[in-house]
């Protein structure tokens, strides 16, 4: 296992390049650069994270490269053919699984890169799950809000819906209407590009996730 000591130097121009360079061929070329300055020192991130995770006892793991998401893209349903993403994506989760309920995401992107943690477009059983946990204890919502808040966090609006989803009528115009019509429960945060070369990076990440904990261990008990 190697130390994660900060992504490459041509971690970012690499997938500028490649947002113009959409072919097998360039990236065949570009291979070497790719595995050196963006999937190595990805995974050694996830590696130096779980073992931090495991000694702060912060339930979250990835396997190596196992934690990445593929570059290639899914384009049988899509219009834009381009058979390459232009960002880096890893997934952290209890079990080390992509599809377990419950996560720290990674994304390093030339437009932006940023972490993220919490449920994202969960599975109808799971979102009912968190909905009536919400709905049961409220006040022990309005906690995990105020917790996320006094810690720099608020979870995303981004997937709202238009309406009070049907049984939660009663809660209506008051402190929980917002989350409750929410489909995903996510905080996420900015990570500096001035950092990505440092293996502060990874502290960066390991506060964010303690300040996260709140609201996945509130998923967590309302899913399992």
């Amino acid at each position: 296992m190697t130390a994660f000591t900060g992504f490459g130097p041509k971690a970012l121009p690499f997938f500028e390049a490649l947002k113009f360079h959409q072919s097998k061929a360039w990236f065949d070329e570009n291979r070497g650069l790719y595995e050196e300055d963006v999937v190595a020192p990805m995974v050694a991130l996830v590696d130096d994270l779980t073992a931090a995770f495991a000694a702060r006892k912060i339930p979250l793991r990835g396997d190596g490269k196992r934690a990445m998401f593929r570059l290639n893209r899914d384009i049988r349903f899509s219009k834009d053919k381009s058979p390459y993403k232009t960002h880096a994506g890893a997934v952290m989760t209890r079990s080390g699984s992509k599809k377990d309920h419950g996560l720290l995401y990674i994304h390093i992107d030339p437009t932006g890169c940023f972490t993220a943690a919490g449920f994202y477009m969960p599975e109808a059983p799971v979102l009912a799950a968190v909905r009536k946990a919400i709905a049961a204890r409220p006040d022990k919502a309005q906690v995990l809000l105020a917790r996320l808040e006094k810690s720099g966090l608020a979870l995303g609006d981004f997937d709202q819906l238009t309406r009070l989803p049907k049984g939660f009528e009663a809660l209506k115009g008051g402190p929980l209407d917002g989350i409750i019509r929410m489909k995903s429960f996510v905080v996420e945060e900015k990570l500096p590009d001035k950092l990505l070369k440092s293996p502060k990076l990874a502290d960066k990440i390991i506060d964010f996730a303690e300040r996260a904990r709140p609201l996945l261990d509130f998923g967590w008990q309302a899913v399992d």
